[in-house]
């Protein structure tokens, strides 16, 4: 039965308990209430010698279920689970248990498993515990047997970093007793139980071993070291803190107390904002390949084996990286040899800096190098770049050589892509394919459809992300796409502050100390002051008076200045990845102001960094309901995952529009209207917003908006695709 646990007696006199809820075998209270209630009826049973605990169709457990974080728990009588049940009952059960692990053995699951005597697994087992990706701790004793199992390293490092291993490497570190083929995997764990029963095995109870542990002073000094990593890295989250403490409870005090430590931090967390903003952005995560009107029609994606890659510059050589590390067939095309030698040399540099940084093994080296080669298909072949006449020029040209099934897909975000569409006769096929720098590294793909653009299409781009590990994000085709036109005014309002007298350290220092990724100035550096400007100029001729120009950036590059790439921008760069302030930048935001006529404005140098962050980010949220007001997006969640996975908005804080209804659409409303006043129509609430901020209405709760059906009968053959 579907929900539940199996009980099953074999001849040996062993049970066989399978968790039984398909297709993850997620842990529910259902779930656990069944195996409560068949683990205590095989103790019971004088026919049961053992227990096996497994999962159903080679899958372990994937985890609770998240639906139930961030939510009031039911029921929830402190300890119950953890404690009353899986300390009490399982690892203290008088007939062995032993877990026969196939598949996710995650979260909940794995933590089941942890209070068995043994655990047997197949090498391809996936084991971890997720748990702070959902701002909450391993609630049902990890905090407490993992590090008794594999040492307090090891197991800290799973645990913060939310980091699986597979059943080879749990095996190595101790974590599992045994490998199994999944064929054999249920009779060797019924023989484990019946050797330990007979004690030809150890009879471990993991709460209790300390032979893996280190000492206590080092001990302390490993949770020292971790504490300071975990406020480093993430200082406003709370529960990566608990979590270490919960540890050190239990080396301190031992495991029973800091069991019930655990359950009362669980409970506390589970409830938290921070949860509740990390559950809804993993579901919103989900959500972005779901797409009304494309991907519930029953369309199948076809097998695309072959990519063309036209240009191989900083950008063409990452998205060529990228896909040959997801084991496409790569084709790189170039205006010369000399070109091509550089694009070819970009990527060996990009795929030999994975090795380096242990993302792929030395050994997958050459097989992914052999999956590319360079071309040069035509005689006067030019390299692509942001010049919209010669782009449009090469999909023509395209269109005569390529197959009428191939997708011709453009990663550029300053094209528009009806011009290029009015230049061919294959609109059908024409789709933006817009990878964020560096496009190996990055994990957002905008996928960008104009109204020709076949719903098959669109499927195939679906499944060629999911095979390069994108999470996609599909957009309708206007200036900007959704990102950049959604992050625009991030920095127009931080060029507005500085030309009023703002230091520009200071509103990047409060940027980052609000969570970002990056300050608005460091990333107008890292994306390149060319970009910037190119961008600029398309945006002003498409919004009017909700663009502000500013004179900062073009004055600097009358210096040369240009960003990152040139060392100097903003900031200074040396040779490496530092970066320091640069103290004659106060010249250059001197003249931009006085071309501008802005003087110093005393009532904004007054401001602190919370109402910095404001009127930095509330225009983006402005932007964000005008990109929902001109239905460019499916639904409101996608702009949340835009905004962390594209511009380093906190995932802690759920994404731009999630945290902007924590802080209530009628208050943002008012500050950009008083704003509006003084700093001019830049600051306007556009319709959308303040008809929500009129009824008090959740931004997020507009989901899901009515796209066009076009479906074209395209033969389901091997197709190639190209991006340029």
């Amino acid at each position: 039965m579907k929900g539940k646990t199996l009980l099953e007696v074999g001849a040996d006199g062993v049970a066989i308990i399978i968790i039984n809820n398909p297709p993850l075998n997620l842990l529910s209270a259902d779930v656990l209430f069944s195996l409560k209630e068949n683990s205590e009826q095989a103790l019971l049973r004088d026919d049961v010698k053992a227990i096996v605990i497994t999962g159903s169709k080679g899958k372990f457990s994937g985890g609770f279920d998240v639906t139930a974080f961030g939510k009031k728990a039911k029921n929830g009588k402190l300890g119950f689970w953890s404690i009353e049940f899986i300390t009490d009952i399982l690892e203290a059960a008088r007939k062995p248990l032993v877990a026969a692990i196939d598949g996710p053995a995650l979260g909940g699951g794995l933590e089941i498993a942890l209070a068995c005597h043994a655990r047997i697994s197949t090498s391809s087992a996936q084991l971890g515990l997720p748990e702070l990706r959902y701002g909450i701790l391993p609630g049902f004793g990890g905090t407490q047997r993992l590090p008794r199992l594999v040492g307090l390293h090891k197991a800290l490092e799973m645990i913060l970093m939310s980091k699986f291993v597979n059943g080879d490497n749990a095996h190595s570190l101790g974590l599992v007793d045994a490998l199994s083929s999944a064929d054999e995997l249920t009779k060797i764990a019924r023989l484990w139980a019946i050797d330990i029963l007979e004690f030809r095995r150890p009879w471990a109870v993991s709460l209790h071993r300390t032979d893996r542990l280190e000492p206590l002073a080092e001990a302390r000094m490993i949770l020292k070291h971790a504490r300071i990593t975990a406020k480093k890295q993430a200082p406003h989250l709370k529960h990566p803190l608990v979590c270490i403490d919960v540890i050190e409870e239990g080396l301190i005090h031992g495991p029973r107390a800091a069991l019930w430590k655990e359950s009362e931090a669980l409970l506390e967390l589970r409830q938290s904002d921070t949860c509740r903003s990390l559950v809804y952005f993993f579901f919103a995560q989900h959500r972005t390949s779901k797409v009304p009107g494309i991907t519930d029609m029953g369309l199948i994606p076809r097998k695309v084996n072959t990519v063309a890659v036209v240009g191989g510059g900083l950008m063409g050589s990452s998205i060529v990286t990228a896909l040959v590390l997801s084991n496409y067939t790569v084709i790189l095309k170039e205006v010369n040899e000399k070109a091509l030698l550089a694009g070819i040399e970009r990527v060996k540099v990009n795929l030999q800096d994975h090795v380096k940084n242990g993302k792929l093994a030395e050994a997958k080296l050459n097989k992914n190098l052999s999956l590319f080669k360079g071309v040069l298909h035509y005689e006067d072949f030019r390299a692509v770049s942001e010049n919209t006449d010669l782009k449009l020029g090469i999909f023509a040209e395209l269109e005569t050589y390529c197959p009428p099934y191939c997708i011709l897909a453009s990663s550029s975000s300053m094209v528009n892509l009806n011009l290029i569409g009015e230049r061919t006769k294959s609109q059908y096929r024409i789709v933006g394919t817009h990878f964020f720098s560096q496009a190996h590294l990055m994990p957002l793909l905008e996928i960008v459809r104009t109204e020709q653009t076949s719903p098959q299409v669109i499927v195939d781009l679906l499944a060629i992300a999911k095979k390069m590990r994108k999470i996609p994000v599909v957009v309708c085709n206007y200036t900007g796409f959704a990102i950049n036109r959604m992050f625009f005014p991030y920095s127009q309002a931080a060029l507005m502050l500085v030309e009023h007298g703002i230091d520009l350290y200071q509103i990047d220092q409060a940027a980052t100390a609000f969570g970002m990724t990056m300050g608005p100035f460091r990333m107008i550096d890292s994306v390149g002051f060319e970009v910037v400007t190119a961008l600029n100029v398309q945006l002003g001729k498409n919004f009017g008076e909700r663009y502000r120009e500013s004179k900062l950036i073009s004055v600097m590059q009358e210096d040369n200045r240009a960003g990152e790439t040139t060392r100097k921008g903003f900031y200074m760069y040396d040779s490496g990845s530092k970066f320091t302030p640069d103290p004659d930048i106060k010249k250059y935001i001197n003249k931009a102001s006085s071309i501008s006529s802005d003087s110093v404005d005393y009532e904004l140098i007054k401001l602190s960094d919370e109402e910095i962050v404001e009127m930095i980010l509330f225009p983006v949220v402005n932007e964000a309901c005008c990109l929902l007001e001109d239905r460019i997006v499916v639904q409101a969640s996608d702009l949340d995952v835009a905004s962390v996975m594209g511009m380093g908005f906190p995932e802690y804080r759920g994404g731009i529009i999630f945290w902007a209804d924590t802080l209530g659409s009628k208050y943002i409303c008012s500050k950009l209207e008083k704003w509006s006043k003084t700093y001019g129509a830049f600051f306007n609430p556009c319709a959308y917003l303040a008809e929500k901020a009129l009824k008090r209405t959740s931004l997020v709760s507009c989901h899901l908006l009515t796209f066009f059906s076009l479906i074209l009968n395209l033969s389901n053959w091997n197709i190639p695709v190209h991006l340029h």
